[in-house]
C-alpha cells in the first residue's frame, strides 16, 4: 500500500460512506467518519455493530477483531476533525454543487496546514471528477474517483476515475488503497456515468418505460431479466435497491452530458421520485415494502 498511509477520513455517514468506513477499519486503517447529522452518526454506528456482530455469529471474524474495528472509526460532526487524515473519501448526496463546495473547503483546509500529499477521492456514481476537481483550488491534480458499490463490505468492485489533471501517480496510489482494502480496482475514464451507470441505468431506464408503456407488470419484467437473462437481482428490484431518486438523478447526467434523446428519463420515474416513493429507504417505491 501507500507510504505514509495510517487515517482515512469518510466524509458522510450514510449507506455508502458507513460501507466504506468499516471496509477501512477491517483492512486495518484508522478511520474519521464526518457527518453534520448525529441522528445519522447514530444510525450508522449502530448498523455497524449490527453487521459485525453478523460476522461474529457467521464465523467471518472473531468477536476480538470486530472489538478492533469498532475501535478504529470514530465520528465526529466538524469538518476540521479531518485535518489530521492522509486521505479523504466523500460519500455525499449525489450533487455536483454541493460536492464542489465540499472539496473547495477540503482543498482549503489542507492548503493552510501544507499537506499536499492528502488525496481527495469521490465516491460519486455519475458526476465529472473534473468538474468536481475544479472547485478544488490547488488540489485540483490530487482529486480522484473511488466509486464503490453496495453493499461496501460485500461488493469487490472499485472504479477508479481519473479527472483531467489527476497525476498518474495518485491513480495508482488508489489502485494500491483500494487492493489493501480487499477491493478489485479498475479503471474507467471520466465520463457520464463511467461504465457501471453508463450500461446499467439505460437498462433500468428501460425497464420503467416497458412498465409504463404495458408491455408487463414489474413482478413480470424482473422475472423475466432474472430467469431469463440470469440477473441476479430485476432492474425495477435493483432500482429500489439503489434508490430511485439516485437513479433519476444518473439518468439526467447522462441525459444532460452525452445529449442523446435515448437517456431521457422515463416519466414513470420521475413521477415516483415526486411522489416520494424512492425505493427501499422510504418502504415503497416500484415495490411496497411496508408490511416486511
Amino acid at each position: 500500500m501507500t507510504n505514509a498511509m495510517n487515517t482515512i477520513g469518510v466524509v458522510g455517514a450514510g449507506q455508502m460512506g458507513g460501507g466504506i468506513a468499516q471496509v477501512a477499519a477491517q483492512a486495518g486503517l484508522d478511520v474519521v467518519v464526518m457527518e453534520s447529522n448525529a441522528a445519522q452518526i447514530d444510525k450508522c454506528r449502530a448498523l455497524r455493530e449490527k453487521l459485525l456482530a453478523r460476522a461474529v455469529e457467521k464465523n467471518r471474524m472473531s468477536q476480538q477483531d470486530a472489538n478492533a474495528v469498532a475501535d478504529r472509526i470514530t465520528y465526529a460532526q466538524d469538518l476540521e476533525a479531518l485535518a489530521g487524515v492522509d486521505w479523504v473519501v466523500e460519500a455525499i448526496v449525489e450533487d455536483a454543487k454541493v460536492k464542489g463546495e465540499l472539496f473547495g473547503a477540503l482543498a482549503s483546509m489542507f492548503a493552510a496546514q501544507e499537506k499536499q500529499h492528502v488525496v481527495l477521492a469521490s465516491n460519486t456514481s455519475s458526476i465529472s471528477i473534473t468538474q468536481i476537481a475544479a472547485a478544488a483550488k490547488g488540489a485540483e491534480d490530487r482529486v480522484v474517483g473511488m466509486h464503490f458499490f453496495n453493499p461496501v463490505p460485500v461488493m469487490k468492485l472499485v472504479e477508479v476515475v481519473k479527472g483531467l489533471q489527476t497525476t498518474d501517480a495518485v491513480v495508482e496510489r488508489t489502485i494500491a488503497l483500494a487492493e489493501h482494502m480487499g477491493k478489485t480496482p479498475l479503471k474507467a475514464n471520466d465520463r457520464a456515468g463511467f461504465v457501471s451507470n453508463r450500461v446499467l441505468m439505460p437498462l433500468i431506464n428501460e425497464a420503467f418505460y416497458a412498465w409504463m408503456e404495458g408491455v408487463a407488470e414489474p413482478e413480470a419484467i424482473d422475472g423475466i431479466m432474472t430467469l431469463g437473462c440470469n440477473h441476479p437481482m430485476g432492474p425495477l428490484r435493483l432500482a429500489d435497491f439503489i434508490g430511485l431518486d439516485t437513479c433519476l438523478h444518473i439518468m439526467n447526467v447522462l441525459h444532460r452530458e452525452l445529449g442523446d434523446p435515448k437517456h431521457r428519463p422515463c416519466p414513470l420515474l420521475k413521477t415516483l421520485v415526486a411522489a416520494g416513493r424512492l425505493g427501499d429507504k422510504t418502504g415503497h417505491g416500484v415495490f411496497d415494502y411496508t408490511s416486511k
